[in-house]
């Protein structure tokens, strides 16, 4: 009754790729271990960092001559491939069921103005460390 084609099981819908209808993808190479990644499989982040540390910073508009001035971001796109991106936490493993989710997780931001510094996660708080 059964037939001898039965259809294998899926991990993803996707196959873990993005190329639906493309027989060829470019390939590109890993920003940690420069590994050949097809590029729909590769997992893409934008890191925008500033060019200058904090530290330096206020030396710096200390120094300049123009008022307000902001200094320029860094932006690099990292690709990873699936090996580096598990291993330095770009991505998690899920659960079969969480896999299904695919809304991105909520985005936390800094600190809000307005609110007191050392709120949330400071000294006394319900992590702290209890002194006898």
């Amino acid at each position: 009754t059964s037939s001898p084609h039965a259809a294998m099981t899926k991990k993803r819908r996707n196959g873990g790729r993005n190329k639906h209808g493309r027989g060829h993808t470019a390939i590109i190479r890993c920003s940690n271990c420069a590994r050949c990644v097809p590029k729909d499989k590769a997992i893409k982040r934008f890191q925008v960092r500033n060019i200058v540390e904090a530290g330096c910073q206020r030396d710096m508009r200390d120094a300049s001559v123009f008022e307000m001035y902001t200094l320029p971001k860094l932006y690099m796109k990292l690709q990873y491939c699936c090996s580096c991106a598990i291993h330095s936490r770009v991505v998690r493993v899920r659960s079969r069921t969480a896999r299904k989710i695919r809304e991105p997780p909520p985005r936390f931001r800094g600190p809000r103005p307005g609110d007191k510094p050392g709120g949330a996660g400071g000294a006394g708080g319900p992590g702290a460390a209890q002194k006898k």
